[in-house]
C-alpha cells in the first residue's frame, strides 16, 4: 500500500489558516471570546506579583504544628526571636524535604513544608522549592500547588527561567490550566520549553483549538519544535478529527528531518487512524525504520477501532513473529479484539502469552480478560481472574458487573456491585448503567428503582439518557408502558434515539401498535434512514393483523430506498471464522451442514417448536421468510455442533439482531444437545442454556 509523498511534501503549514474550519481563523491572534493577547508585550506584572486565582480566599490561620517526628534538632535550627527583621536559610528543614522527595514520600515532605510556611522567616532555596514542585506534581494536589505557589510570592522569591517552566508545569500538571494560561501570558521571557509546557497542557485538557491556535503564535516566533512538540500537536488534530490538519503537520515534519522519530510516527499513526484514513496509517507504519512496541500497539489499534478485526489480529501475529516485546497493551488490545470476534482461542493463546510475559498480574490485562470471559458466558473464569487481582479499578468492577448482569444474573451483579461499594471504591455512571442492565435483564424492578434513586441521593451521580433508557426497558419489560412513556416526557433533557427505541421495543413484545407508532414516528425524525426502526414497527403491525399498516411501512421502505439486508452469522471453529448467510450452500461442508439442520429441526418438533413466520425482525431479506429453517443462525449452529465435541459451548457473532423464530428454535437446540450457545447480536448478548436464553424473551 504506497501512498505518494506528494501528499504531505507539497502543503506548508500556514495553509492551516484556509483548510480547518474552526470557530475563529487562525490567523488571528486575539480571537473574540478570549481575554487573552498572543502578542509581545510590556510586561505590568513581574512573576514575583502573580498570585492563583483563589489566593485571595480567606483562609484560618494554621495551627502551630506539634513537634515534628523528623530527627531534626530545631533548638539549634530556629532562629531568636530578636531576629524576626531578616529571613535565614534553614539547610536542615530544606535538606529532609528534599531527601523526602527524593524518595517518593511527598506527602511527608509537604506536612516538613508546613513548618516553614508557619514561621515564615525562613529563606527557601531554588533547589527545595524545585523538590516541592516535583511533590505537588507527584501528588496531583491543587491544595498543595496554592500553598507552594503563594510562599513563593509572599517570601518575594525571584524564580529564574527553569523555575518559572517548573512552575508552569506544576500548574498545568494538575489541572489548573485558567492559573496557567494567566501565568503563561505574564511570563517576562518564554522559551521553547515555556511553549511547550503550556501547548501540552492544552492538549491534555481537551482544548484542541486553543492548542492549535498557540502553536501557530509559537511557530511565527521560533519557526522551529522539537518533535515531542510535533508528536503532541498531531494529538491535537486527531483529537478535532481533522486529517487534513494532520497532514499539513506531517509535511512539516518531514520537512524538517524528524519524520522518522519515534514519538512523531507513533502519535502520526495514531492521527490517521482516528480520522479514519487507515491506509496512511499503514504507510506512516511501513515507513518507520524501527518498529517499537508503541507503533505495532498503535497500527494494531488503528485496524480495530475501525472494525478491521481480523486484520487487526493478523498484524498481532506479524508482531510476534518479528520478536517484538509486546506489553500489557498488546495484549488488551488483542483481548477486546478477541471480545468482539468471539474467538476464544485466540483470547486463551493471549491469556497464555500475557502470563509467560510476566503480565498475569496487571491491572489492565487482567480486567480486559475479566471483559471477554464474562462477556462470552464463562463468568466463573471471569470471576477467578477478577479475585485473584491484587489490585482492582472501577473498570475491572464494572466489567465483572456487566458480565453477571448480561447473562442473565442480576441477583449476582447486584452482590458484586455492594461488595465494590463495601470495599470503598466509588461507583461511576458506568457502574450503574452496568448494574441497572442487570437490573432490567433479569427483571428485578424493585431493586433497579432503589439504586436508580440511589443515583443522586447517595452517590451524588447525575442520571443519564442511558440509565433513563434501561429503567424504560425495566417498565417495558413488566408491560408498564403508560409509566415508560411518562418516565420519557419527565426526564431532565430531550428523550434520545435509545429511549424512544426502548419503548419501541416495549410496545413491539407487548403489540400496543399506537404507542408503538408514536414511538417509531419519533425515531423516524432522529434516524430516518435507519432501517431496523421501520421493520420493528413492520412486525408489531404484523403481529397484529394490521396489515394496511404493514403495507404503508413497506411502500415507505422502498420509497426510501433502504433494501432489507440477508443476516450473517459467524462462528470460529479451531481459530478459523465461518461466516453463513441464509440459505448459504457456498461452504464445503454444505450437505453434511444441511442434513444435521434437519435432524436438528425433528428433534425440537418433539419440544414443541413450531415455526413463527410473522416476524422479519429485524432487517432481514424477504427470501428468509420462506426459509426459516435455513436462517444463518441454524447453519452456524449445525456446523458448530458437528465440528465441536459435546462439552465445548459455542459462540457465535450475528450482523442484525436475532429473529423471533430462530430464538425460539435455539433455545429448544439447547434443550435437545444439553449444549450452551452465548450469541451476540445487534441488541444484546445472549446466553441459551437448558431451554432458556438470559435475555427472558425480551430483546
Amino acid at each position: 500500500m504506497e501512498v505518494p509523498l506528494w501528499r504531505y511534501q507539497n502543503v506548508s503549514l500556514d495553509q492551516i489558516q484556509c483548510t480547518c474550519s474552526f470557530p475563529f481563523s487562525f490567523a488571528d491572534p486575539e480571537p473574540s471570546g478570549y481575554s487573552f493577547s498572543f502578542r509581545r508585550r510590556k510586561w505590568r506584572h513581574p512573576f514575583s506579583r502573580i498570585k492563583c486565582s483563589s489566593a485571595e480566599q480567606v483562609l484560618r490561620p494554621r495551627p502551630k504544628p506539634k513537634p515534628s517526628r523528623f530527627d531534626v534538632d530545631w533548638a539549634e535550627q530556629m532562629v531568636s526571636e530578636g531576629e524576626t527583621g531578616t529571613r535565614k536559610h534553614n539547610p536542615g528543614i530544606c535538606g529532609q524535604i528534599e531527601k523526602l522527595v527524593m524518595h517518593k514520600r511527598f506527602r511527608e515532605a509537604l506536612e516538613l513544608f508546613e513548618i516553614l510556611e508557619y514561621e515564615g522567616r525562613f529563606e527557601v532555596g531554588c533547589s527545595t522549592y524545585d523538590e516541592l514542585v516535583s511533590a505537588c506534581i507527584g501528588l496531583r494536589s491543587v491544595r498543595a500547588v496554592k500553598r507552594v505557589f503563594n510562599h513563593m510570592v509572599s517570601t518575594g522569591f525571584e524564580p529564574d527561567s527553569y523555575m518559572r517552566n517548573r512552575v508552569l508545569l506544576m500548574h498545568v500538571k494538575c489541572g489548573m490550566m485558567i492559573d496557567a494560561r494567566k501565568m503563561f501570558d505574564e511570563m517576562p521571557e518564554r522559551n521553547l520549553v515555556s511553549w511547550n509546557t503550556m501547548i501540552a497542557g492544552l492538549v491534555d485538557s481537551g482544548d484542541y483549538v486553543e492548542a492549535l491556535q498557540l502553536f501557530l503564535v509559537m511557530w511565527e516566533e521560533f519557526s522551529e519544535g522539537e518533535s515531542r512538540l510535533f508528536a503532541t500537536i498531531i494529538r491535537a488534530s486527531a483529537g478535532l478529527g481533522l486529517v487534513s490538519v494532520g497532514r499539513q503537520l506531517h509535511s512539516c515534519v518531514l520537512k524538517m528531518g524528524i519524520g522518522e522519530d519515534i514519538f512523531v510516527s507513533c502519535t502520526l499513526i495514531d492521527m490517521y487512524s482516528k480520522c479514519g484514513s487507515i491506509e496512511d496509517a499503514q504507510f506512516v507504519f511501513d515507513e518507520m525504520p524501527e518498529k517499537t512496541t508503541v507503533g505495532w500497539n498503535s497500527i494494531i489499534t488503528g485496524y480495530a477501532l475501525h472494525g478491521y478485526s481480523e486484520e487487526a489480529l493478523c498484524m498481532y501475529y506479524q508482531m510476534r513473529d518479528a520478536g517484538v516485546k509486546m506489553d500489557h497493551f498488546t495484549f488488551s488490545i488483542v483481548l477486546s479484539i478477541c471480545t468482539r470476534l468471539a474467538s476464544v482461542e485466540h483470547a486463551k493463546q493471549a491469556h497464555a502469552g500475557l502470563i509467560r510475559h510476566g503480565f498475569g498480574l496487571d491491572i489492565v490485562a487482567s480486567t480486559a480478560l475479566v471483559d471477554f470471559y464474562s462477556k462470552w458466558g464463562r463468568v466463573e473464569d471471569a470471576r477467578h481472574v477478577f479475585d485473584r487481582m491484587p489490585e482492582k479499578n472501577v473498570i475491572s468492577w464494572n466489567a465483572l458487573i456487566a458480565g453477571y448482569g448480561n447473562h442473565g444474573r442480576g441477583e449476582e451483579a447486584i452482590e458484586v456491585f455492594q461488595q465494590m461499594v463495601r470495599e470503598g471504591m466509588k461507583p461511576n455512571h458506568v457502574t450503574f448503567l452496568a448494574v441497572l442492565s442487570a437490573c432490567s435483564y433479569s427483571g428485578l424492578s424493585e431493586l433497579g428503582w432503589e439504586i436508580f434513586q440511589s443515583m443522586t441521593r447517595e452517590y451524588k451521580t447525575k442520571p443519564r439518557p442511558m440509565h433513563y433508557t434501561c429503567m424504560i426497558e425495566l417498565l417495558g419489560r413488566e408491560g408498564s408502558l403508560d409509566k415508560a412513556f411518562a418516565l420519557i416526557r419527565s426526564a431532565p433533557f430531550q428523550p434520545t434515539v435509545n429511549m424512544w427505541a426502548a419503548l419501541l421495543t416495549a410496545c413491539r413484545v407487548h403489540q400496543n401498535f399506537e404507542l408503538g407508532r408514536f414511538a417509531a414516528e419519533k425515531l423516524y425524525g432522529m434516524e430516518p434512514e435507519k432501517l431496523s426502526n421501520y421493520i420493528v414497527l413492520l412486525n408489531i403491525y404484523n403481529s397484529c393483523g394490521k396489515m394496511k399498516e404493514a403495507a404503508e411501512v413497506v411502500q415507505t421502505l422502498k420509497r426510501k430506498g433502504l433494501k432489507m439486508l440477508l443476516a450473517c452469522t459467524w462462528i470460529e471453529i479451531n481459530k478459523q471464522s465461518h461466516a453463513f448467510l441464509t440459505g448459504d450452500k457456498s461452504h464445503a461442508q454444505t450437505e453434511e451442514i444441511y442434513q444435521k439442520l434437519e435432524t436438528l429441526m425433528l428433534e425440537i418438533s418433539k419440544h414443541g417448536y413450531i415455526p413463527d413466520d410473522k416476524h422479519l425482525l429485524p432487517d432481514v431479506d424477504e427470501q428468509e421468510v420462506q426459509l426459516p429453517f435455513y436462517h444463518s443462525e441454524k447453519l452456524a449452529i449445525a456446523f458448530g455442533l458437528i465440528n465441536t465435541p459435546e462439552w465445548m459451548p459455542l459462540q457465535m457473532v450475528q450482523s442484525h439482531r436475532i429473529c423471533n423464530d430462530c430464538h425460539n428454535a435455539i433455545k429448544l437446540i439447547t434443550l435437545a444437545t444439553r449444549r450452551e450457545i452465548v450469541f451476540r447480536d445487534a441488541s444484546r448478548f445472549h446466553h441459551f442454556k437448558d431451554g432458556s436464553c438470559s435475555c427472558g424473551d425480551y430483546w
